[in-house]
């Protein structure tokens, strides 16, 4: 078995790492190709206006000057000698559940793997929930069992899996549990204006630390109650329930 193995903090992060280990428990032909830069934030975004290049820094490990997708195209069009039989992606240092979906890049190299017909995982590590230190314990634990398990089961065209581990002590683990996007209740993303010393104003984006009251079964309220949550994602995102009335409002005189 040929596992990629990608991430959007960078070819440096400790859970790049991570995951290597947990790919290595898995397959002997494992390959690394992630972000000379951390890329958190770059969403499901490919680099159309500047070449991209790319250096081997090791046997099988390579870095990109470009955002995780990148990574995905490359690894598979042009770095690697034949396709991976498994995209995983990660293992994100913080959660990458409810609103957070749509502007991860962990996530986003995932969609790439699968957009490109390959069974892809995206992996992430909790922090700030239980007021624990951060630790990619949970992940490092039980990750190889998860991803496992999930190699057996067909996912279907066009999806993926979204893995998060919550921020507890492994012995404290109270399962694994299959989850739906959540949506949280409170707006966590906030603005940090600064000064520099020449008197400019700056800023830098960032989230609040608040626990909301998320809904059973979503990704919220599982890492929330220190359960990892497995939530399968579809890359067709037509609101089909919407499209009759859309289509009698269009078509009304």
């Amino acid at each position: 078995m040929r596992i990629l193995v990608t991430n959007d903090d960078g070819i440096h992060a400790p859970g790049l790492l991570t995951l290597e280990r947990i790919a290595r428990t898995i397959a002997d032909d494992v390959w690394i190709v992630a972000p000379a830069e951390e890329q958190s934030g770059a969403g499901h975004s490919l680099s159309l206006a500047d070449p991209i290049r790319y250096r081997e820094i090791d046997e099988r490990r390579f870095e990109v000057a470009g955002t995780p997708t990148d990574c995905v195209v490359m690894a598979v069009r042009k770095i690697m000698p034949g396709l991976p039989d498994l995209v995983l992606s990660g293992v994100n240092r913080g959660q990458n559940i409810a609103d957070d979906v749509t502007y991860s890049g962990t996530i986003a190299a995932a969609m790439e793997g699968t957009t490109l017909g390959l069974k892809s995982i995206a992996l992430s590590q909790v922090t700030g929930i239980h007021g624990n230190g951060f630790s990619y314990a949970v992940a490092e634990h039980y990750g190889a069992n998860v991803v496992q398990r999930l190699m057996d089961i067909a996912f279907g065209p066009g999806v993926l899996m979204n893995v998060n581990f919550p921020d507890c002590r492994p012995d404290e683990l109270q399962g694994i549990e299959v989850t739906r996007q959540g949506k949280r209740d409170i707006n966590l993303l906030t603005v940090d204006e600064r000064v520099d010393a020449r008197g400019r104003n700056y800023y830098w984006l960032g989230f609040q630390r608040e626990r909301g009251r998320p809904p059973a079964g979503t990704d919220l309220n599982a890492v929330f109650n220190k359960r990892i949550s497995v939530t399968p994602l579809h890359m067709n995102l037509t609101q089909i329930d919407a499209m009759e009335p859309l289509r009698r409002a269009l078509e009304a005189k």
